[in-house]
């Protein structure tokens, strides 16, 4: 057995041990070899937050009743063991994709025990990788080690807690294959219990092989990104779907959540940011982008100022379920030769300037964009496009409970009606 083996499994003894203890809270962070005083990011600030006018935190509540608590104190004190940088980089790499395998098993059952949230929730797995990245950032390593050490060390964390290590498809005979992408909460500043949809789906359908009404097998890889304009600058999508297009899937699609009570199917994407500083990401940083001056995604390649969908959407159209779907074709644009944006209803017109693809000017756009772009290169490329949920909400006579009746049936039929879309659109594709 080699050194960083050994000590892999010297480190995965500790996390089984302080898994089986229930001595500290979720929320507890600093360690004996935690220097505590590191700043927090935005995210990471918020896992101490109640509701308005609580005293409990909500994210420890959904990262106890999701069942992450032991993982997260496993973690946090298994880096006191951590001998160098080697291990540190394979330690967070496994912690990583043990939290996103264990959201997915987790997703994919259907039994809830006592305090338990449902399975299908999304938010313990937001806020339990939290936990790991503010545990990783604050802990003071015995060894030698600089910045970028560490940044490779939370890149490590981050990608495979969010399942970009683990996307590869089966070798199944006869099964195609579909790759989504969904996305983390977000605007937790307004609600701190808010859910996502779109990472529900993700969860629910990565790594399973379902059944289409026309016989069709269909294996599903899935992933989950952030709410921040930096992992996009710095080519987490391009990283996610780039393998996963190496794989020749037989259709592509990233899914966030959009509008109220309905589904939307984006049959244009934008190549520029617009939303303006009042709505920022999840690190309440601003794109750089406004209505009247909406400015290039950093680092995408180039391409037309729109992009179509290649998605069958008027079959997706068809899928049956508790919300409307509706085929959006609606941007904003500036025109050829003027310097004020226009909202058309059937698309962009020659020479424009994008301003919102039909899924806006934010992340949800940007997403679709990047991937749809990479087809653009790929040969024989298979369709893709994107899918926006419906909003998920609260029942309005919740105001401080995590969760509901009505937030949880909702979810359950969005995710359903999601699977329904997803499987008329690759009954509908071509096969390679």
């Amino acid at each position: 057995m080699t050194r960083l083996a050994r000590a892999l499994s010297m480190l995965c003894g500790v996390v089984v041990a302080l898994t089986l203890t229930t001595a500290t809270p979720a929320a507890a962070h600093v360690t004996g070899c935690a220097a505590g005083g590191v700043p927090l990011t935005a995210e990471e600030a918020r896992l101490d937050r109640p509701v308005p006018g609580g005293t409990t935190s909500v994210p420890a509540e959904l990262i106890t009743r999701g069942g992450f608590d032991a993982l997260v104190r496993g973690f946090t004190g298994g880096l006191c063991a951590v001998p160098d940088g080697r291990v540190a980089g394979a330690y967070a790499e496994a912690t990583g994709r043990l939290l996103f395998e264990s959201a997915v098993a987790r997703a994919q059952r259907s039994l809830t025990i006592g305090a338990a949230l449902p399975a299908d929730d999304d938010r313990p797995l937001y806020w339990a990788r939290l936990a790991l990245t503010r545990a990783l950032r604050q802990w003071t390593p015995s060894f030698a080690h600089t910045a970028d050490d560490r940044a490779a060390w939370e890149k490590r964390l981050e990608y495979a807690s969010r399942g970009l290590t683990t996307s590869a498809f089966r070798p199944l005979p006869g099964v195609r294959k579909l790759m989504i992408s969904g996305f983390d909460p977000f605007q937790l500043d307004a609600e701190i219990r808010r859910g996502n949809p779109s990472g529900a789906v993700a969860l629910a359908l990565d790594g399973r092989v379902l059944t289409a009404l026309d016989g069709t097998r269909v294996q599903v890889q899935a992933v989950v990104f952030p709410v921040r304009y930096p992992d996009f600058d710095a080519g987490i999508v391009e990283d996610a779907f780039r393998a996963a297009l190496a794989r020749r899937p037989d259709m592509v699609t990233t899914i966030s959540q959009g509008r109220p009570d309905a589904f939307d199917l984006e049959a244009f994407n934008g190549r520029r940011r617009s939303t303006p500083p009042s709505v920022p990401d999840n690190l309440l940083l601003w794109g750089g982008g406004t209505f009247t001056a909406p400015v290039v995604f950093p680092n995408v390649g180039p391409g037309p100022e729109f992009l179509p969908s290649t998605l069958p959407m008027e079959r997706m159209a068809e899928a049956e379920g508790q919300f409307t779907v509706r085929i959006n074709t609606s941007v904003t644009e500036i025109p050829a030769g003027s310097t004020t944006p226009v909202t058309r209803a059937d698309g962009p017109t020659e020479g424009s300037i994008a301003v919102d693809g039909g899924g806006g000017g934010y992340l949800s756009n940007e997403s679709a964009y990047r991937v749809t772009r990479l087809l653009t290169e790929t040969p024989s490329a298979p369709p893709g496009g994107h899918v926006h949920t419906p909003v998920l909400w609260f029942d309005g006579g919740n105001a401080t409970e995590v969760t509901d009746p009505v937030f949880e049936a909702d979810r359950a039929a969005i995710i359903a009606q999601s699977t329904a879309i997803l499987l008329a659109g690759l009954a509908e594709s071509p096969a390679p």
